[in-house]
C-alpha cells in the first residue's frame, strides 16, 4: 500500500489526480525541534526541506511498516531568511509586503520510505518575483483569498487569486505547490511500480 505521511489537502489532492490509491497518515514527529536542531547547525532552506520530508517519510514508515511512505516538505527562502504559514490576516499582509518586488525561492522535497529507513528523495527548487503591488491590490487578493492563504507558506496561492501579485515564475507547477510530483512518479516506477497499477 502506499501511504501519504502529510495531512496537506494539496498533497492529497495532487496524488489523487495522478490516479494513485493511498491511506494518509499524520507523522509523529517533533517538526519544530527538528528544524531547530538543522538551523543551529547551520542548515539552509534547500537542507531543511530534504530533511524534513525524510524524516516524515522514516516517521511515517514506522506507523507502517510494510508499506511505502511518501514524506514531502517545502520552505520558502527570501534571501537566508525563512518564511513560515502565517497566523493570521496581519501576518499575512507583512509576509506578502516582505515578498513584494522581490524574488523568492521555494524548495520542495520529496520522500520515499519502507521500514523506517528512507530509500528515496530528491528536491528541487522555483524561483519566484512578485510585482511591486500596491497596498490596495495586496488587501483585494488577501480578500479573494480568505483564509485559505492561512495554510500557504508565504501567503500566497499560486494556484488562486494570488496569482495577481505575480511578475515571473521559473519552475516546475508542482514543485511550486510543495510536491514535486514526476520524480515522485519515476521513483515510484522504480522502487514499488505495482503501486501505479489500478486496483492497488
Amino acid at each position: 500500500m502506499l501511504v501519504l505521511a502529510s495531512t496537506s489537502a494539496t498533497r492529497k489532492a495532487l496524488l489523487d489526480k495522478a490516479g494513485l490509491r493511498f491511506d494518509i497518515v499524520s507523522p509523529r514527529l517533533d517538526e519544530r525541534g527538528l528544524q531547530a536542531d538543522a538551523l543551529a547547525a547551520g542548515a539552509d532552506g534547500r537542507d531543511l526541506a530534504l530533511l524534513l520530508a525524510q524524516a516524515k517519510a522514516e516517521a511515517g514508515s514506522r506507523q507502517r511498516p510494510d508499506d511505502v511512505v511518501i514524506g514531502a516538505d517545502q520552505t520558502l527562502a527570501l534571501g537566508r531568511d525563512l518564511l513560515h504559514k502565517p497566523a493570521g490576516r496581519d501576518a499575512a499582509r507583512a509576509q506578502l509586503e516582505r515578498l513584494r518586488g522581490k524574488t523568492h525561492r521555494l524548495h520542495a522535497a520529496v520522500a520515499l520510505a519502507r521500514n523506517g529507513q528512507a530509500i528515496w528523495s530528491t528536491i528541487e527548487t522555483a524561483e519566484l518575483t512578485m510585482r511591486a503591488f500596491t497596498p490596495s491590490e495586496r488587501d483585494e487578493v488577501l480578500d479573494l483569498e480568505g483564509d485559505a492563504i492561512l495554510s500557504s507558506v508565504g501567503s500566497y496561492r499560486l494556484e488562486g487569486p494570488s496569482i495577481r501579485l505575480f511578475q515571473t515564475v521559473n519552475g516546475d507547477y508542482f514543485t511550486i505547490l510543495g510536491l514535486p510530483l514526476l520524480p515522485l512518479l519515476e521513483a515510484l516506477r522504480d522502487h514499488a511500480p505495482q503501486l501505479l497499477s489500478p486496483g492497488n
